[in-house]
């Protein structure tokens, strides 16, 4: 059975565990938790854990997959995403990259194939250093920032009080989105998804 990657995209450190760029490693967390397994450093520069994402019907184990944290600052995860897939051998088709997205509306989740990166550095990173941009994203919507606040300063602020419980959701529905892309395929998972 071929093995996924799924990273999650975040700033290291616990000053930034809470911020809205860190989205995609919270998801990356509640993966682990679901997998039983803890995330250890890994030689790429990397914190990550191989689990079984969730269970076909009948009860059969899922796919494997290394889901991982880069340790890097975002704006260059890139290399430890191309060092992970090196040395789990996991070709841009089993990459599936979880991160915060400005241009969704806060708790909502859209998935993709391809495409730009939309001035998200950690993307773009991954873009040069995977080769290719057609790999899986998985865009946990943060919504614009208020009045004139600066994307950058939006973006390294934590979540407010009233987000914070709504991430209880969202959390678990992207995990969730990230499990559908691997048992179902990008177009069916987009049809659930996108649905709600």
């Amino acid at each position: 059975m071929d093995t996924w990657l799924v990273v999650g995209l975040g700033n290291p450190g616990a000053s930034y565990a809470g911020n809205r760029h860190n989205v995609g490693a919270m998801v990356i967390d509640e993966l682990a938790q679901r997998g039983g397994a803890t995330l250890r450093t890994h030689k790429a520069r990397a914190r990550a854990a191989e689990v079984r994402l969730g269970t076909l019907p009948g009860g059969a184990p899922c796919p494997k997959a290394v889901v991982a944290v880069p340790l890097t600052y975002m704006n260059e995860s890139g290399g430890p995403v191309a060092g992970l897939m090196n040395f789990f051998k996991v070709p841009a088709e089993r990459l599936i990259v979880v991160h915060d997205e400005l241009d969704i509306d806060f708790a909502q989740l859209r998935l993709k194939l391809g495409g730009g990166e939309g001035g998200h550095n950690g993307l773009r990173s991954i873009t040069k250093s995977a080769g290719t941009k057609d790999y899986l994203r998985v865009r946990v919507g943060i919504g614009r920032p208020p009045g004139r606040m600066d994307a950058a300063a939006y973006v390294l602020k934590d979540f407010s009080p009233s987000e914070r419980k709504e991430l209880d959701f969202l959390l678990p529905d992207a995990a969730d989105a990230v499990e559908r892309l691997v048992h179902d395929g990008l177009t069916t998972a987009q049809n659930v998804v996108h649905a709600r």
